[in-house]
């Protein structure tokens, strides 16, 4: 494989790079083909897009998605990656990890027609959560985060956006993925009667304090968690891993998710960058890695 881009996923990159995975989860969040070990040195990442130069003729010669950290070249099984649709660039390609994990989300969630949901966080999990989510027929989406700036990648994403006071609450389902204690709080305050609240951020040795005292058993909340690493359980009879990242790159055809790539660097600047993006990540949502 001849990498062309990768991208940063921020949140997890950034604390595995500050060294804040917790000692019992060192071996669940190994990414595929990690080198060393947590705390440190590691070679991290999940996101590589590139150009099969040797392989089986099925592949040779196409760009495909790889579940593999940061590097110009590597050499995987065949079975580790999946080609990308034709209609699909490689530089938007990018966003299947986030967009795969979006997708588990909301079958952990399951939203129904016509739901008014609030999604807690724009991060780009969270806004392609939103995304998503809004495609359903009828359904209210409100992507919610304390940057204002997120207001335009809402609209681009034809979804609602509001500042956290001003969000709208009694929502139907609640997903939550600002990473941010005080955002898991106010995915509580908005859910409505028997809601669903689901934990989308991880937020790795932090301890999050919830307000589980109040309303929360006189509304019936139901609190749930979702992680990729399992494909939901709604779904698990009949989808493998492979066939839910081969979605997430299907839907990939659709350019609105372009405006999530807030920036981009070469590949020998990526220490730096995660450096700079770990101390001050300003706006940033997706941001790219180029190679060659």
């Amino acid at each position: 494989m001849r990498a062309l881009y990768s991208a940063l996923s921020r949140g997890t990159e950034t604390l595995v790079f500050r060294g804040e995975v917790p000692p019992g989860e060192y071996e669940r969040m190994r990414a595929p083909f990690q080198g060393g070990d947590f705390p440190a040195p590691v070679k991290y990442g999940y996101i590589s897009v590139g150009e099969v130069e040797d392989g089986p003729p099925a592949l040779s010669g196409r760009r495909v998605f790889c579940l593999h950290p940061h590097q110009t070249r590597y050499v995987v099984p065949a079975e580790a990656v999946r080609p990308l649709p034709e209609d699909v660039p490689a530089e938007r390609a990018v966003l299947a990890a986030n967009l795969e994990t979006a997708i588990n989300g909301l079958w952990d969630a399951d939203p129904r027609l016509g739901d008014r949901i609030a999604v807690v966080g724009a991060g780009a999990l969270g806004c392609l959560v939103a995304w998503l989510a809004g495609r359903m027929p009828g359904c209210e989406v409100e992507l919610i985060d304390t940057n204002p700036a997120r207001a335009a990648v809402a609209r681009a994403l034809g979804v609602g956006f509001a500042a956290p006071g001003a969000a709208r609450r009694e929502a139907d389902l609640v997903i939550h993925s600002s990473g941010a204690p005080e955002g898991a709080a106010l995915a509580l305050e908005l859910a409505g009667f028997e809601a669903t609240v689901l934990e989308l951020s991880w937020f790795g040795a932090r301890v999050v304090p919830l307000a589980l005292g109040a309303a929360f058993h006189a509304r019936r909340l139901t609190l749930k968690s979702s992680e990729v690493g399992a494909v939901a359980a709604a779904q698990r009879a009949r989808w493998s891993r492979e066939r839910r990242l081969d979605l997430a790159l299907r839907l990939l055809a659709d350019p609105a998710p372009d405006a999530l790539v807030s920036g981009e660097d070469r590949f020998e600047d990526l220490p730096k960058v995660l450096a700079r993006l770990t101390e001050a990540p300003g706006n940033t949502l997706c941001h790219r890695i180029v190679y060659g």
